[in-house]
């Protein structure tokens, strides 16, 4: 059994963000000490390591706590985890598309400045109005 300190060192979890899965109801309430201090082991130290590679992954909140539920029945089929991560995958395909189309706009912008006065500036003008960009999916 190790204090909370030492398992925000072996997770790389800050101590408020352990506390924080605690009452969100993601981690299971440690036992304590009589003096009140939390003690954590080795199921707490692997689960909050699932936590911390799910959401670094960029799982959201309720995604996770149904990941967390299923990995906690390793009996069953695991179709709704492959559901969750594709619909996860999608989103961040989404991301992604979004992402380049606001790359190529912003190029296109920073390619047509002339470097003279603000008051022709074609930055300023595409910022101002949008039918003046490329694609609208940024």
């Amino acid at each position: 059994m190790f204090s909370i300190g030492e398992l925000s060192k072996r997770t790389g979890v800050k101590v408020p963000t352990i506390r924080f899965y605690e009452q969100a109801g993601l981690l299971p309430e440690p036992p304590r000490t009589q003096a009140g201090r939390r003690l954590y082991g080795t199921d707490d130290e692997r689960r909050l390591a699932f936590i911390r590679h799910t959401r670094d992954l960029g799982f959201e909140m309720d995604a996770l706590r149904a990941l967390l539920e299923l990995s906690d029945q390793p009996d069953r089929p695991c179709g709704e985890v492959d559901a969750i991560a594709r619909a996860h995958l999608a989103a961040v395909e989404a991301k992604i598309s979004q992402l380049t189309a606001l790359k190529d706009e912003l190029a296109r912008m920073v390619k047509s400045c002339s470097h003279g006065q603000v008051s022709h500036c074609r930055v300023i003008e595409a910022l101002a109005d949008h039918r003046r960009c490329d694609s609208i999916n940024h």
